[in-house]
């Protein structure tokens, strides 16, 4: 194997790959990566067992085709701190040779034979979808899914197909985010009669993708796992098992007070208020009068904070306590410069909707 590469282009290659080899593992094999020379392109795979890439690199010359398996993180310290414009890599059963025009390295390479294999995207479509969509979904709902790992199902995003949307919904259990996105099209059967949970894991490397307004994403279904493809690269994960909750349950539809909101000078308000927060004294609470809103926050030991914002408003007084952090993570994901902010009693859900396809439900906390 034998073969020049463009820098710029492995290094970001490499970026996209490396970030699911495991740092720890029982399995050697798996902190590595395997490089395929044919034709006019290299192929790069990795996996965890649980997701797993393929990242086709065409801005190659290959001058001898074959397969070497090589730690992933020397290869990628080697090419991320390299100061020349191409790199030659040459290979033979048992190491590689990385070459620049100041330094030589030698890394000896692993079993071909032990690599496990990593899915192809064969045949037609499930759904298709821009890859700009899926970029807004993803930032609009990974960051409310569940961290704590014996909550499997909401440990990822939920995925349904509804005509010709697509719904990405995402839970801890004190907070919920739904975004719906156009499909480009629905086509085989398979995930239009499913509800199925992508990990958060691999949310957030479908998130790593880059490429412009006008590429696409194709997703099917193969047995277990969810497959995409976009680019030059194939993403393959395994399914989390379980049962979302049934999230339309969680969403407050009876509501009848409603706010319109400058984003900008909400988040502000947030932020400010949350800075006399601490660990005991976690929230921030939001008490609504007739043109008047007021974000306020009292921590022992420290002091108040008060500001203040006109409204249009003339319901019934509230007062409504929240945990800041939930509000920053959706407020700095809105894409509206305006949101309406809806809600019912002080011990209900809190509700925020931008445009017809984004909203996010928030528990509210006790303030004493």
């Amino acid at each position: 194997m034998k073969v020049n590469f463009n820098t710029a282009a492995l290094q970001e290659a490499l970026a996209l790959v490396t970030s699911i080899v495991p740092s720890r593992t029982p399995k050697p094999i798996l902190r590595c990566i395997k490089l395929v020379a044919e034709g006019d392109s290299v192929k790069m795979c990795a996996t965890d067992l649980e997701v797993g890439i393929t990242y086709i690199i065409t801005q190659v010359e290959v001058s001898k085709p074959g397969t070497i398996v090589i730690p992933a993180d020397k290869f990628a310290s080697i090419v991320r701190e390299s100061i020349d414009d191409s790199i030659s890599l040459e290979a033979s059963e048992s190491s590689c040779q990385i070459r620049g025009k100041d330094s030589f390295f030698t890394i000896y390479a692993h079993d071909v034979s032990q690599f496990p294999a990593t899915a192809d995207f064969e045949g037609e479509a499930a759904v298709e979808l821009s890859l700009p969509n899926m970029h807004t979904a993803i930032e609009q709902t990974l960051f409310a899914t569940a961290r704590e790992s014996t909550r499997y199902a909401i440990n990822g995003v939920l995925w349904e197909v509804q005509g010709k949307k697509l719904n990405l919904v995402a839970t801890d259990g004190r907070r919920l985010s739904r975004c719906k996105v156009d499909l480009i099209s629905a086509g085989e059967p398979g995930l239009g009669d499913r509800r199925i949970i992508v990990p958060a894991k691999t949310m957030s490397l479908l998130a790593k993708l880059s490429g412009t307004d006008k590429d696409q994403v194709s997703v099917k279904l193969v047995d277990n796992q969810i497959v995409f493809k976009c680019c030059s690269a194939v993403i393959s994960s395994n399914l989390v098992e379980g049962n979302f909750p049934k999230y339309d349950d969680i969403i407050p539809h009876d509501y009848n007070s409603k706010l319109s909101l400058n984003t900008d000078s909400v988040l502000s308000a947030v932020r400010r208020a949350a800075l006399l927060t601490n660990e005991d004294s976690k929230g921030i609470k939001l008490a609504i009068s007739k043109n008047a809103m007021t974000f306020t926050s009292r921590a022992p030991e420290t002091g108040d904070a008060q500001i203040d914002m006109s409204v249009d408003y003339s319901g019934a007084p509230i007062e409504i306590g929240f945990n800041p952090a939930f509000l920053l993570d959706v407020l700095k994901v809105i894409k509206t410069s305006e949101f309406d902010f809806e809600f019912g009693q002080s011990d209900r859900p809190g509700l925020i909707k931008s445009g017809p396809n984004y909203l996010y439900v928030v528990m509210p906390i006790n303030l004493g």
